[in-house]
């Protein structure tokens, strides 16, 4: 269970402790959990809006919003900051993209993406609590971390070395569309109709966002993969709502 032990802390700011410094293979197949620990994620939001339910609609989505965003600790908003600012500001350049990418500092762009992407989440959680649709809050976190393993099965790593190289490298590929295919069935039969919706909405952000990254960059970032899996949540609670 070591992998998943791995994926957990990278992925949340849960109090995990490693036993030692994991081997390149190990972390490769802790990407085929990435799905589980946003089945956790979304296991712990479904218990907070249950216990919430009674509560004034709009601080009750407030503190979904809060919890969601505490349990992988800004994580992927950092990434999808810093991929605003290098998609502005790197005029279409692969090279200053990726020097931008690695500016700790955030610009007015970014500042302006994250308002955007959280207030829309809010309200779409919002709209979730008010229409009872409390099973989305587990479909979106295993679609979102789900899409993290599509996006390393199917793009190149483009920053040598670290650890997206790793991921990459020595990821189980077979294993790895078994893990997907199961995540999608597991999503249909739990949340029918809405589910089936959701998967559409997730593959198409996935594919529309992917196809910028080869563009651009000619494969994907470990800040690309957090935007991604930040604007694809936000588009299919968005989706789930409107619909």
């Amino acid at each position: 269970m070591l992998p998943f032990w791995i994926a957990l802390q990278f992925l949340s700011s849960l109090p995990v402790r490693l036993p030692g410094m994991p081997e390149p293979e190990q972390l490769g197949r802790s990407l085929l959990f990435y799905p589980l620990v946003g089945l956790l994620f979304g296991g712990l939001l479904w218990l907070l809006n249950t216990l919430l339910l009674g509560a004034q609609p709009l601080l009750h989505a407030a503190l979904l919003l809060t919890a969601w965003v505490l349990l992988s600790g800004g994580l992927h908003l950092d990434g999808l900051a810093d991929s605003a600012d290098a998609w502005l500001g790197g005029f279409g350049d692969r090279e200053r993209t990726l020097l931008i990418m690695k500016d700790p500092r955030s610009g007015p762009i970014a500042v302006v993406t994250l308002v955007l992407v959280l207030l829309l989440k809010f309200t779409a959680l919002l709209a979730l609590v008010e229409q009872g649709q409390g099973v989305m809050l587990i479909i979106v976190p295993v679609l979102g971390r789900g899409a993290l393993l599509a996006l390393f099965l199917t793009t190149p790593y483009v920053r040598a070395g670290g650890l997206g190289q790793a991921l990459a490298d020595h990821l189980p590929r077979r294993a790895g569309w078994r893990v997907l295919a199961g995540g999608a069935l597991g999503c249909v039969l739990v949340a029918g109709w809405s589910g089936i919706l959701a998967l559409v909405v997730a593959v198409g952000v996935f594919v529309g966002f992917r196809r910028m990254m080869l563009r651009r960059l000619g494969g994907c970032t470990g800040d690309t993969a957090g935007a991604l899996l930040e604007l694809l949540e936000m588009a299919v609670l968005v989706a789930i709502v409107l619909v």
